[in-house]
């Protein structure tokens, strides 16, 4: 089994630009941006997906988001920002370990991203059920 390039990231074995560390997250510029001050907020333990990440984790990572979202901003000068997290890889997870994207935006830059069609309105109130079923 390969090891997970973010484990060894956050082990300091692969070099990384950090921009800010604690015990439990990692954020580090992405190699591969998507704009400039594109950057990846990391767990330091690793975990697969959303669902993986304990609770206590969890309610520490978006008010850190949140700041670093501000400091990206005001760093590279965007208007916006988006908060990116793919979790499996039908959902375009590249890296099995859980992460956000923070991605600075400006008026005229865009994303490969596409509102969906409209809903099937008669259909809609069943998959809510189902979503509430579970739970």
């Amino acid at each position: 089994m390969s090891k997970c390039v973010f484990c060894e990231i956050a082990n300091g074995r692969i070099p990384s630009i950090r921009v800010y560390e604690d015990n439990d997250f990692i954020v580090f510029m992405d190699i591969n941006p998507v704009t400039n001050g594109h950057c990846l907020l990391v767990t330091r333990e690793h975990y697969s997906t959303l669902v993986d990440v304990p609770d206590d984790i969890l309610a520490k990572a978006l008010p850190l988001a949140k700041h670093l979202a501000q400091a990206v901003m005001l760093g590279v000068g965007a208007t916006g920002f988006n908060l990116i997290g793919n979790n499996g890889a039908v959902a375009g997870q590249l890296v099995d370990h859980w992460h956000l994207h923070i991605i600075p935006r400006w008026e005229k830059s865009e994303l490969p991203l596409k509102q969906g069609d409209p809903a099937d309105m008669t259909k809609l109130p069943f998959v809510a059920d189902a979503i509430r079923t579970n739970l």
